[in-house]
């Protein structure tokens, strides 16, 4: 099958990789032409200079999977892909985008008889070794369309992948396992905090982990990248403890609210995020003023 894929930076261009590989013709076009070009040459991508260059090379009906940064830029492309793809035609959208921003646009994109796929996509840096996991929303006779595409691209055929319902539906079942990710890294965290703080046992970190991976309930590809990490510094001593969160946890805990359905671990996860940003805690300064106030708890100065 031939198809498009704007937006080549390591997904999107490992996902070339892997299309490619399984027999699939595709057209990519990034910002960057130097990185399209050296895409171009490793793996026999053919290269686009623009996305008007991409959709004119195309044969219909065309196919474009979009992989770029969720809000203005995918409402850019997806802006600029509308007034060039006909009826018939494909977009895909395979980034982390708002569910309710692929719902708006898919009706927009049917006023113009142009089909549209919200493709929640997991699966980072490994997918090309691994496959991607894949949760797909829009019509259903247009995922059938794209099983030969989805099938290459999973870790599996028909494993890791499948339609989840109408338009939204994909970005949605995205969000709320990002949202059970921030909750499943914090529990580990917090964890394999408390084994080293029991000091007197010396207990090998890595050792622990490497144990779980087999046959332990909390055995998972997490714990993996924990065993990697852990490896050659248990103390990480060139990483700050600094986290970042990309929005799908934030929208996670939102919907939760606005759906009455209590999500704790989720919500804790995301704010234990906010804390590590923080070089220094106001309320912690503030629960310290107010300890000493009532009670004349030690009051530890800056000085100090």
């Amino acid at each position: 099958m031939e198809l498009a894929i704007i937006g080549l930076g390591k997904m999107g261009g490992n996902m070339a990789r892997r299309l490619i590989k399984g027999g699939h013709t595709v057209i990519g076009f990034n910002r960057s032409s130097e990185t399209t070009k050296q895409i171009a040459s490793e793996i026999g991508l053919i290269p686009a200079i623009s996305i008007e260059e991409t959709v004119s090379l195309l044969k219909a009906p065309r196919v474009v999977w979009t992989m770029v940064p969720s809000g203005e830029a995918t409402e850019d492309t997806i802006r600029v892909l509308s007034g060039l793809l006909s009826v018939g035609d494909i977009i895909i959208d395979g980034g982390n985008s708002n569910y309710n921003d692929s719902v708006r646009r898919a009706k927009t994109l049917e006023t113009l008889g142009i089909n549209f796929l919200d493709a929640g996509t997991s699966g980072g840096i490994w997918g090309l070794q691994e496959g991607y996991s894949m949760m797909v929303g829009g019509k259903e006779e247009i995922v059938d369309y794209l099983k030969p595409v989805f099938d290459t691209l999973a870790p599996k055929k028909e494993k890791g992948w499948g339609y989840v319902g109408p338009s939204g539906a994909g970005h949605f079942v995205k969000m709320v396992h990002n949202g059970i990710e921030y909750g499943l890294m914090e529990a580990y965290a917090e964890g394999f905090e408390l084994i080293k703080a029991k000091k007197e046992f010396n207990i090998d970190l890595y050792n622990v982990a490497e144990i779980w991976r087999y046959g332990s309930v909390v055995r998972s590809w997490l714990l993996d990248l924990i065993s990697t990490s852990l490896k050659d510094d248990q103390e990480l001593s060139d990483i700050r403890g600094w986290v970042a969160d990309s929005g799908e946890g934030r929208w996670t805990v939102v919907e939760a609210i606005s759906s009455d359905v209590p999500v704790p671990i989720i919500a804790l996860s995301l704010f234990q995020r906010f804390i590590s940003r923080q070089d220094e805690s106001y309320a912690a300064k503030l629960l310290s003023a107010m300890r000493h106030q009532f009670g004349g708890h030690d009051l530890k100065k800056v000085e100090e």
